[in-house]
């Protein structure tokens, strides 16, 4: 049997008290008991809405190794027969078990942040440093106070890479977490106006994302794009941050990894890209400017953490788009007898609301009848919601759409200023819009759907999907 953990070390770790007959050892951690498998450890964290000390019966039902609980809800849980490790506080006991995951790892350990396409970058690394070697990375967006503290501690020690993706919805929240990761690489995609309602500019949020680079450990990498906005500004962050080797990507000369030329084909993209003199040609199986310069610092990041270049651009071709982040479906037939739906329904920001647009400006041609963007609110956006929505008029221009569905009370502030000749409605929420999709769509038709996660547009989609 191989152990993810022995109990001993996890004891040791989190000074914790065992309670019951302990196993030797856990072949992972969970804190869900709906997908916690049997012989994995249960951490009943405490979170927002659940306290994981509620679900023991149900991680017991699962077939738990164990339970890690907190000491003032022992007395609580009565006559429940699940050994124990007892602690002061689970998410503490977590976290020094994450250190301690991060200590004793020979992986070369990679950051990842930015406004838009974090979890896009981290799942491309993923796929194209497996070629080269065994990969860990978070699952879905595991990038909180939480989600980073669990990632580690999940981390086989047999890794040879680790892929770890930092988010932040406030100043000062990356720092403790990339201090806990202490990666060799550490990467800012993007800065955009992503809840910029805990900020006063889009310099402040270049700020607070460029606390990554604090955490790179001695000799390490920091990578930036050279055609954002904030360069030069996350240039002199990282030299503040004593980054050793910076490293950029972008279109614009002189960038570190340059992409020579983009062209778009049938299968998605094709790139021309220059590194040290010498150039590679690669395809991408997805749609978007944006997905080309996500490739672009992952070339840099992969290269930096050891991967074969050439390894890694043949790598590229398998590459598909997270759930919700660009997944691309065809109902009701093929080429021009069918409907393409864009699945952008995970987040949204101003920046990734214009790419969005951008891919749905790609299609045409003899294939493609209407273009057709379903969008809704953006949230976090603070007082200035109101200019950013309106702003979105000429990305909805420049994306050619015939017909544009706005859905929530922020979306009504691009619903009035709008020609009426391309609204196709506005919607106070999602009732009963699904139902109204599937009598408007036809044949031909390429509809994007692109809100904020809690909007539900991930369930319209399904709902035409299915």
């Amino acid at each position: 049997m191989t152990y993810l953990w022995e109990t001993d070390a996890i004891l040791a770790a989190t000074n914790g008290r065992p309670v019951g007959n302990m196993p030797q050892g856990i072949t992972g951690i969970s804190i869900d008991t709906r997908t916690l498998k049997k012989g994995e450890a249960f951490f009943a964290i405490k979170g927002d809405q659940f306290d994981g000390h509620d679900f023991l019966p149900a991680a017991l039902r699962a077939g738990a190794a164990f339970a890690v609980v907190d000491e003032n809800r022992l007395v609580s849980l009565g006559g429940l027969k699940i050994p124990l490790i007892v602690v002061r506080d689970v998410l503490e006991a977590m976290t020094h078990l994450g250190q301690v995951a991060r200590n004793r790892s020979k992986a070369q350990i990679i950051a990842v942040t930015g406004s838009v396409g974090k979890t896009s970058v981290k799942e491309m690394l993923r796929t194209v440093l497996s070629v080269s070697g065994e990969v860990h990375a978070s699952v879905a967006s595991f990038n909180n106070h939480w989600g980073v503290p669990l990632t580690l501690a999940r981390m086989p020690e047999s890794a040879k890479f680790g892929i770890f993706e930092i988010g932040m919805n406030h100043p000062d929240e990356i720092r403790p977490l990339v201090k806990m990761v202490r990666p060799h690489v550490a990467l800012i995609n993007n800065v955009a106006a992503a809840h910029i309602g805990a900020f006063e500019t889009i310099d402040d949020i270049a700020r607070a994302k460029a606390e990554i680079f604090e955490g790179v450990v001695p000799g390490g990498y920091g990578i930036i794009n050279h055609d954002d906005r904030r360069y030069t500004l996350l240039r002199d962050l990282a030299k503040e941050a004593e980054i050793e080797h910076l490293i950029t990507f972008g279109q614009k000369r002189g960038s570190d990894i340059w992409l020579r030329h983009l062209e778009q084909t049938d299968g998605g993209l094709k790139l021309d890209v220059r590194i040290k003199g010498k150039d590679y040609v690669y395809e991408l199986p997805v749609t978007g400017e944006h997905m080309a310069m996500n490739s672009l610092g992952v070339l840099a990041a992969a290269s930096l953490a050891g991967a074969e270049i050439v390894k890694t651009t043949d790598a590229m071709v398998r590459v598909a788009p997270a759930d919700g982040r660009g997944t691309r479906y065809t109902i009701g037939g093929s080429g021009a007898m069918g409907i393409t739906v864009i699945d952008e329904s995970y987040n949204a920001n101003p920046a990734s609301m214009e790419a969005a647009l951008n891919v749905l400006a790609s299609f045409g041609g003899v294939k493609t009848k209407r273009r057709i963007a379903v969008l809704g609110d953006m949230l976090e956006l603070g007082r200035q919601s109101k200019k950013l929505h309106e702003g979105l008029a000429r990305f909805v221009s420049s994306s050619k759409a015939d017909l544009v569905f706005l859905v929530g009370p922020e979306m009504e502030h691009l619903a009035k200023i709008l020609p009426n000749e391309k609204l196709g409605g506005h919607y106070d929420d999602t009732t009963n819009l699904a139902e109204r999709l599937k009598v408007v769509l036809k044949a031909g038709d390429v509809v994007v759907f692109k809100a904020s996660n809690s909007m539900g547009f991930s369930k319209i989609v399904q709902e035409i999907l299915e």
